[in-house]
């Protein structure tokens, strides 16, 4: 009743232009809520409470993160009442985008999405359930991390879609570029993505240089098809044009068409291409990793181009001779046929004056699949490409299947999945030096490590994880984390502090940050010859501020290098050095090793035996440190 007289006052005192004070008000809206009391002031550091919520503590929420739920009704399927990929593709861009300006507190557009592999199709009634989230924020650009799924509601069930990682620009007014606030992650699972963000940043920067080199080094290997031309479909014969208009629903509120919109013009054209080669209704697969070039705006024209690049009949070869994946292997033998077929489409944009010279808006290379009743994929007819560019394109789409392969295999596979030594190959050395790096720092990020012995300035720590067993030792020396960083990314002079190294040798320089070594380590315990290794050593400098200097190992396979009688093989899976500075003088340095107890050959069941011995490596370490962190020739030297 008190509550209804205040109202009453406050109606009376808005109709008579009396101005009300903001206790009166806050405390009127507190009793229509159903308060009967003044409100209370916070404690410092207390949050305050959102209107209508719940009693319970809920876990603090990513500030970014974006959920979106959408029902597939029939007028998002295609003939077979499935979800069109092209609409599913406008879903992941706005939940993406609407996650990016969540952080940036600005309008933001669409610069590139990394490759997506779709594992399911989505049936009509069923619902769709997209979350996103910025993982990090460079200068003017950001990685948003999305995440797709589908829900049955008949049955309860849950299934994952697909991965995706766009990278978003802020834009601020005509068009400038918005330098973005960092980004701080708090969970375990954040702060792997934020490492790992600067890792595929330096990947997407070098995809078209290693496509460029693998075609130049070796244009006979990519011609992976036979072609006998009997029976081949000219590909001039699945080329398709479309035009359309970009209408204000195609844009944002700054007038730019929206990113999900041009892909879902480009897999319409990209899928009436396929069909012509196969006569059948395709299946979209996986989109190959692709930058938009320009913007386009409300009023102008896209013109969209599709061909058919290469199909592909043989057998599903492993690439680069890596094994296949540990998950069952299809039953039928023509489930092993590839069975696909990459389609080029391009997007141009103009105005209404035909006189001005087209705008490259984007170019995406998509793989499609025709599947039987039984799920398998079919077998497609061959492409007989035009001399000249289509020549050009048959051999790229070779490479870029090669590539997809490594790729997906090496980056998207599970840490448990990859094999211990992977074969070392031009193709893949970008993805390799990715994984080598990403590892680390994926255990660097886990928690849960346990001190199991402190002496002196080394700590050492233990984390048992499944069948892995990793270490971390810590200590702080009095070095620049630069000059730290040149001491200990040469292997060559790891056993001048490392009693278990006998030497390093240098067996092939892949760039200024990667490096191949042949090590040679003392003899076992249980065998009367030393062991050996083939160690991929990756380097990073920080990215950002707070970020560390990273040197990573791991074992590659070397067909120059093969295992010896006169040595017993070993595997590294995971191992490396994260280096802090702490102040211009100090830095925090700590060695990370992460291996199946037998892979390490001083691993015993003595735990305080092997923690001694680690600390006397470490401490070894620090003296070496000390003494060359003034060597003029050290500094100098990079590896």
């Amino acid at each position: 009743r008190a509550t209804l007289l205040l109202s009453r006052c406050l109606l009376k005192m808005v109709k008579g232009n009396i101005i009300v004070p903001e206790e009166i008000l806050s405390f009127c809206c507190n009793g229509l809520q159903g308060s009967t009391s003044p409100p209370r002031a916070r404690e410092p550091g207390e949050r305050e409470e959102a209107p209508g919520a719940m009693a319970s503590p809920s876990p603090a929420r990513n500030p970014t993160e974006v959920q979106m739920s959408q029902l597939v009704l029939p007028c998002h399927t295609n003939h077979r009442g499935e979800l069109s990929t092209g609409q599913l593709l406008k879903w992941i861009d706005t939940a993406a985008c609407l996650s990016a300006e969540r952080h940036a507190g600005c309008p933001c557009v669409t610069a590139s999405m990394d490759d997506i592999y779709f594992e399911h199709t989505i049936s009509v009634g069923q619902v769709v359930n997209i979350k996103a989230k910025v993982n990090r924020a460079f200068n003017s650009s950001m990685e948003v991390g999305i995440q797709v799924s589908y829900e049955d509601l008949c049955s309860g069930k849950h299934c994952s879609i697909c991965k995706a990682y766009a990278t978003f620009v802020a834009q601020g007014p005509l068009g400038s570029k918005v330098r973005l606030k960092p980004l701080t992650p708090q969970t375990e699972e954040e702060k792997i993505e934020y490492s790992i963000a600067a890792e595929r940043r330096r990947m997407r920067l070098v995809h078209k240089d290693t496509l460029k080199d693998l075609l130049t080094r070796s244009p006979q290997e990519t011609e992976l098809e036979t072609r006998d031309g009997s029976g081949a479909v000219p590909a001039e014969k699945t080329r398709v044009e479309s035009v359309e208009l970009v209408l204000p629903p195609h844009a944002n509120h700054q007038g730019n068409t929206f990113g999900g919109q041009i892909m879902a013009w480009m897999e319409n054209v990209a899928t009436i291409a396929a069909s012509r080669l196969c006569h059948a209704h395709p299946t979209l697969r996986a989109i190959e990793m692709f930058h938009f070039r320009g913007p386009s705006q409300v009023g102008d024209r896209l013109v969209l181009k599709a061909i058919v690049n290469n199909a592909f009949k043989n057998r599903w070869v492993p690439a680069a001779g890596i094994p296949f994946p540990p998950s069952p292997r299809p039953s039928s033998p023509s489930s092993l046929l590839s069975g696909s077929m990459e389609v080029g489409v391009s997007a141009e944009a103009y105005g209404q004056e035909m006189s001005v010279s087209r705008r490259h808006i984007n170019s995406a290379f998509m793989t499609f699949v025709v599947l039987d009743q039984e799920g398998h994929p079919r077998t497609l007819p061959m492409v007989a490409p035009e001399p000249g560019d289509g020549e050009r394109r048959y051999r790229e789409a070779s490479a870029r299947k090669k590539i997809r392969l490594d790729r997906k295999y090496v980056v998207s596979c599970k840490q448990t999945e990859v094999p211990l030594s992977v074969p070392w190959d031009q193709s893949n050395k970008v993805y390799l030096s990715y994984n080598n790096v990403s590892a680390l720092k994926m255990l660097v990020a886990k928690a849960n490590w346990a001190l199991a012995r402190e002496k002196e300035k080394v700590r050492m720590y233990t984390l048992e994880e499944d069948k892995f067993l990793s270490f971390r030792i810590e200590m702080s020396v009095c070095i620049t984390a630069s000059r730290a960083f040149s001491l200990l990314s040469n292997l060559r002079r790891r056993h001048e502090w490392d009693s278990h190294y006998v030497s390093a040798e240098l067996v092939q320089k892949v760039d200024d940050d990667d490096m191949i070594y042949h090590v040679v380590s003392q003899k076992l315990r249980h065998e009367n010859k030393p062991q050996d290794f083939v160690i991929l050593a990756s380097r990073r400098k920080p990215c950002s501020k707070g970020d560390p200097y990273v040197v990573a190992f791991r074992s590659v396979t070397l067909p120059t290098h093969p295992a010896r009688a006169e040595f017993a093989r070993g595997e590294t899976l995971c191992s490396g050095f994260c280096i802090w500075p702490e102040s211009e003088e100090m830095s925090k340095v700590a060695y990370y090793n992460q291996a199946m107890p037998g892979y390490l050959n001083y691993v015993t069941t003595n735990v305080a035996g092997l923690s001694s011995d680690i600390c006397s490596t470490f401490e070894a370490c620090e003296k070496f440190l000390l003494k060359n962190k003034e060597d003029l020739i050290s500094r100098l030297q990079d590896f």
